[in-house]
């Protein structure tokens, strides 16, 4: 406020406030564009010539890096025996199912759970592998990519069935205990 004199007596007279510059609107503004962008460009909307996405290998390419035991979000690691993480990404190997070792029903569960983890920890870091589509879809309802794994053409998931650790896939999780 600023006072003027007026003929002997003070007179106070209200000056326009002055806002403070606006950041955090354009901020949130350029996040939210951008994470659009990268949505599009991720799901084929939008090319831009000369740039690519980085992705978990899909397909029949061959995947050879060294995993360990997860212990918490991103990384490259196996979580339990049917599902790895490559760079953050989580796969679902589609074509068996492992007892759990989170969410166990009894004792025995989780025993053989952390026998499968385990183990497909090994195989998956035996050498390069190849990661193939399952049943033409790509993501299960979690997000995870779905995929079969393979090394000289015999499946890793197979491995496990055959080593009494794991069971082929049949569309719905069963007990593991009793």
């Amino acid at each position: 406020m600023r006072v003027r004199a007026n003929f002997g007596r003070a007179r106070f007279v209200a000056q326009p406030r002055r806002r403070a510059p606006m950041v955090i609107e354009p901020l949130v503004a350029l996040i939210a564009v951008a994470a659009l962008g990268w949505v599009a460009i991720e799901r084929g909307y939008v090319e831009i010539p000369g740039f690519e996405m980085p992705e978990v290998a899909s397909g029949h390419e061959t995947v050879a890096r060294h995993f360990s035991l997860c212990a918490g979000s991103g990384g490259t690691c196996v979580i339990d025996g049917d599902t790895i993480r490559i760079e953050g990404q989580s796969i679902r190997i589609a074509d068996i199912d492992t007892p759990e070792v989170r969410d166990y029903g009894c004792a025995e569960e989780k025993a053989l759970g952390d026998r499968a983890t385990l183990r497909m920890l090994e195989l998956v870091n035996g050498g390069g592998f190849t990661m193939a589509l399952w049943d033409h879809r790509d993501e299960d309802m979690y997000g995870r990519k779905l995929r079969v794994l393979e090394r000289d053409g015999q499946s890793l998931g197979m491995m496990l069935v055959a080593e009494g650790l794991a069971r082929p896939w049949g569309g719905a999780r069963q007990s593991w205990c009793g």
